[in-house]
Formats: C-alpha cells, sequence, structure tokens
C-alpha cells in the first residue's frame, strides 16, 4: 500500500517532492528480484489531480517517439496503471524520456492480458507530464485531473488499485521492472490481481 498525501503542486517545479514524502521502490516485474538500475515513485494529490513522480537512474537512454499515442512501450517508458472504481476498468498512461504520452482505457473482465480491451482512443483530459534529466538520473512527473478519469476528488480513507511500471532498453539486456511485480515471464503488465492499494490521506506536506 501507498500513503498518498495531500500536497501542493507547483508548475514551476513540477517535480519537486517534499522531504519525507514517501518513495517506494520498483523491482524486477518477472520475479521480484532488485532491479540492475533503481527507480522510485512518489505520489500525491490536491483537489485537481494526483501527481505521480518516478525517478529512474538510465545509463542507456532508448527513446524516438514523439507523437501521441504511438508505441512507446517498444522503447524506454514509465507507465502508471490506474483502477479508480474497480478491478474491471483501468486506465493506462505512459510517458517517454522525450515527454510523448499514450493513454488508454482498459476494459478487464477477467483481469489478464488475454481477454481484455484497450481503447486507446480515450484522451486523458489536461494530463500534464514534464521529463528532466539530472547527470544519469531522469525524473518524470504525470499529473492525472480527476476529472479526466471520471473520478470524484478522493476523500480521506478512499482507496484505489493501481501499479507502475518502467521498461528499461538496455544492450545488455532490457529489464522489466514494477511497484507490485507481477510474477509473469515473458513481462505482462496487465495482470490486475497484482495491483496494489493506494489509500488517499489528508495529512499534508
Amino acid at each position: 500500500m501507498i500513503h498518498v498525501s495531500r500536497a501542493p503542486f507547483s508548475i514551476e517545479d513540477p517535480w519537486d517532492v517534499p522531504a519525507g514524502l514517501e518513495r517506494s521502490p520498483l523491482v524486477r516485474s518477472t520475479d521480484g528480484s532488485p532491479t540492475r538500475l533503481a527507480t522510485t515513485v512518489a505520489l500525491m494529490w490536491d483537489e485537481q489531480a494526483l501527481t505521480v513522480v518516478f525517478s529512474a537512474e538510465d545509463d542507456h537512454v532508448v527513446a524516438t517517439h514523439r507523437v501521441h499515442d504511438a508505441p512507446l512501450y517498444e522503447e524506454d517508458v514509465v507507465e502508471v496503471f490506474l483502477a479508480p472504481r474497480g478491478a474491471e476498468e483501468y486506465f493506462e498512461i505512459e510517458v517517454n524520456p522525450l515527454g510523448a504520452t499514450f493513454d488508454a482505457r482498459i476494459e478487464s473482465p477477467d483481469g489478464v492480458r488475454a481477454t481484455m480491451r484497450a481503447d486507446v482512443g480515450w484522451t486523458c483530459r489536461d494530463l500534464f507530464a514534464a521529463v528532466r534529466r539530472i547527470g544519469t538520473t531522469a525524473e518524470t512527473v504525470i499529473r492525472i485531473p480527476f476529472a479526466s478519469l471520471d473520478a470524484a476528488v478522493p476523500r480521506a480513507g478512499d482507496e484505489w488499485r493501481a501499479n507502475f511500471f518502467r521498461i528499461d532498453r538496455h544492450p545488455s539486456g532490457d529489464e522489466f521492472s514494477a511497484w507490485r511485480p507481477t510474477m509473469k515471464t515473458p513481462p505482462d503488465f496487465h495482470v490486475v490481481n497484482a495491483f496494489g492499494v493506494l489509500r488517499f490521506e489528508t495529512q499534508a506536506w
């Protein structure tokens, strides 16, 4: 579980994560073991949106896609899966190192890839995404308005199902990582039973 605290969002420094806010590590998606390069995810919310901040070590950037809804998952990418209403429907949002975005609404009646249906025509209205690089670390902020998910502003104690992922393409071998590993080989992120829980808190930072 991630406890999602309230925190103000600043467009002047969208990557800002308040000191003391939880940063959750990603592990190898296939088996839960440590990754070659570290990745963390931090979450916060306000009355308009959920803000997700990835921090990822990256010593070999692979990114060419610049068009919205291009197949970003073919290269380096971070991904957010959010299920605000239940496991049969969730939203997939991806951002690559160039700041390109992909979004889709997923219907998954059985919680598995084989029977899921992806609506790539769905658009996350007013999505904000930005990427910066500090040395060998890439920081990606993704701000997802609650209204774009047709979700009410959370109240204290509300819980959503979710998962967070990274694909790192590398000459030495590709790596697929997750907040909650799906334990699937070959890697498969669309495993609803693996989703963890986000619990919205009123504690402010």
